[in-house]
């Protein structure tokens, strides 16, 4: 599944193939939660390149649901008209984190919908099935995504019951085409994940995750564990850090040895008014901007920065136009996807820490941070 081109210190490029393509790493996945990344047409995601986009199964599953999916499009390709790889998460971290839940027991984790309040059981089989149904070529593994901090024996406890719901997805039958991935858990604790992982590498799974990261811990603590944990996972399977987005914790993971990378920062940020800039996030909101005849980001070539200026974009945000999220939203993700091509050639060239050094050093060089 996955071809490794060339190393530059711990940071690897590599090629990985699915059914719907190949997919060039280090590489960020932007997050179509219902089948749809918010403010962007699918000409949209082609022509900023993006190679692969997520699908959010918890959402799918409640709205419209995977039957009607499966039955109009074939699967969640032909239902978006998508014809790129998707990778689909679990719906686990949703079930936590949205839902009121009633129980977690072995079966699984019985929830009322945040939609309406009705009552649902997602269990690890259940969770294949809805992936199966939308016909994603990565499908994630049902597991328990605990908060942090949380104490060593609350974090072996998750970590076993996710083990066991880990054996119950792989025994379930997939599409032929679909490659599950296995999700590595156990907080910040070395012991904890190198024993879920050596556990999850007896089941063979094709791609390994890590979960259970950015949801509490200080981010110096987690770019320390990624420092020291990453290069320890297999060489010739992929590494996908979920839910880890801001720009430099992405390049950190990349610095560590990570493939894969998804959040939804990018798009989010953008319905607030932020622009992701070479020079630090920047507020369009912010009255200096008023006048400003300079494109968001003087540094990126893509078509809104090429096209449009910090004022009349400020003017669409002020003025509730619904243009100013589509154009906040294309920039972000386009810098987001440039970000990792450029440092995929860094690693191709032998020059990533040169490369980080110099995004570091202009991205925290905080142009903006008088009323950002």
């Amino acid at each position: 599944m996955i071809k490794v081109e060339g190393y530059s210190g711990k940071a690897r490029a590599t090629t990985i193939a699915t059914e719907h393509g190949e997919i060039k790493t280090p590489i960020f996945m932007p997050v179509g939660t219902r089948a749809s990344v918010k403010c962007m047409w699918q000409e949209d995601l082609y022509e900023m390149n993006a190679q692969i986009i997520l699908g959010n199964t918890y959402h799918l599953y409640l709205r419209p649901g995977h039957e009607l999916i499966e039955k109009v499009g074939g699967g969640l390709h032909g239902f978006m008209n998508w014809d790129r790889p998707i990778l689909t998460d679990s719906g686990g971290f949703q079930v936590f984190s949205l839902s009121d839940i009633n129980k977690i027991t072995e079966e699984g984790v019985t929830f009322s919908s945040h939609i309406d309040g009705s009552k649902h059981l997602i269990s690890p089989e259940k969770s294949m099935e809805i992936q199966k149904g939308l016909g994603s070529d990565i499908v994630m593994a049902f597991d328990e995504c605990p908060k942090l901090p949380a104490t060593k024996e609350t974090l072996r406890e998750s970590m076993e019951l996710t083990l066991r719901w880990a054996k119950r997805c792989i025994d379930y039958k997939l599409r032929d085409y679909q490659k599950l991935f296995g999700i590595v858990q156990g907080g910040l604790h070395k012991d904890l994940r190198t024993e879920c992982m050596q556990r999850l590498e007896e089941m063979d799974f094709p791609g390994l995750a890590l979960g259970g990261l950015s949801v509490g811990e200080k981010n110096e603590e987690m770019v320390d564990f990624l420092n020291d944990f990453v290069h320890t996972m297999p060489d010739q399977k992929p590494r996908y850090l979920m839910g880890v987005g801001k720009p430099l914790d992405i390049l950190n993971g990349i610095r560590a040895g990570i493939d894969m990378f998804d959040c939804v920062l990018p798009t989010r940020n953008a319905r607030n008014g932020q622009f992701l800039t070479h020079d630090g996030p920047l507020n369009i909101k912010n009255l200096r901007f008023r006048e400003d005849t300079l494109p968001p980001d003087p540094s990126c070539d893509c078509k809104v920065c090429k096209t449009y200026s910090r004022s009349y974009i400020r003017h669409l945000y002020t003025t509730g136009e619904f243009l100013s999220g589509n154009l906040i939203t294309y920039h972000n993700l386009y810098f987001m996807i440039k970000m990792t091509q450029d440092a995929r050639e860094a690693i191709l060239a032998d020059r990533f820490d040169d490369y980080y050094k110099e995004f570091y050093n202009r991205y925290t060089s905080r142009k903006w941070a008088s009323g950002q």
